[in-house]
């Protein structure tokens, strides 16, 4: 769960001194930095292999992704964004798209509802795994659940994770959403999330993370290197019940 960036701690202060003494204030220089570290690129600066490419899963999901309803409801926003995805938009004009707190509605899980909510803990690998399941059986949506869960990031678990990029770059009939450690890929706060997917560029060896924390990030570019170093790093124990939490994908494909 996130907290207030320091630079905006220092100007608050500042403002609440010169509201009680009448006396101007000048600003301390702060210590911000960059909005991506050197390990992402953010999709406005780089957006060449969508005009060139096929791209399914980005068309098919980016109109989807749609900003967590609370700072812990990564995961929701997620599910919610793959299960619209793939039903599409609605056919009739009384329908509405399915949101966050709907789909929280049809799953009827007071569980997810808390974990989701404002000051949630959020969830663990395996929460996500079977609250994805129990979504996709409350809209009745015929598709199964595979999952990638490695414990290094050793040769083998690169391939895998390779596999499952080609496969899902494919056809827009497949997607995967991402644990991962934010901080790893952004350069930010360190700590776990969960996000799409949106395109995976085999010649550059990146993924497109499709953002659901959106009052901090748009869709970035990352190499799979440090994605795979972001899923294996253990949460730290200031998130409490997520402690030693480590990623991977969650994969929602065609039944069979």
């Amino acid at each position: 769960m996130r907290t207030s960036p320091p630079f905006l701690t220092s100007l608050w202060a500042a403002t609440a001194i010169v509201a009680a003494t009448a006396i101007p204030v000048v600003a301390q220089e702060t210590d911000d930095y960059a909005k991506l570290g050197p390990n992402a690129v953010a999709i406005t600066s780089d957006a060449a292999y969508l005009r060139a490419a096929f791209a399914p899963d980005y068309w098919a999901y980016a109109p989807f992704t749609k900003p967590q309803f609370t700072t812990s409801a990564c995961s929701i926003a997620t599910v919610t964004a793959v299960i619209n995805g793939i039903m599409g938009q609605p056919e009739w004009a009384s329908e509405t798209i399915m949101s966050q707190t709907d789909l929280l509605e049809l799953t009827g899980n007071a569980q997810w509802a808390a974990l989701s909510a404002e000051g949630g803990d959020g969830v663990t690998f395996q929460q996500l795994v079977d609250f994805t399941t129990a979504a996709l059986g409350a809209v009745e949506l015929g598709r199964d659940v595979t999952v990638f869960h490695p414990t290094a990031a050793t040769d083998v678990s690169r391939a895998q994770m390779i596999e499952m990029l080609v496969e899902n770059e494919a056809s827009a009939d497949d997607a995967i959403m991402v644990y991962f450690n934010q901080g790893v890929v952004t350069g930010d706060w360190d700590g776990p999330h969960i996000s799409l997917i949106g395109a995976y560029d085999a010649a550059q060896d990146r993924v497109l993370i499709l953002e659901v924390d959106q009052e901090w990030y748009i869709p970035y570019w990352t190499s799979v290197d440090t994605l795979m170093e972001a899923i294996v790093k253990p949460t730290s124990d200031e998130h409490g019940p997520l402690e030693g939490e480590t990623g991977g994908f969650v994969m929602v494909r065609a039944a069979g």
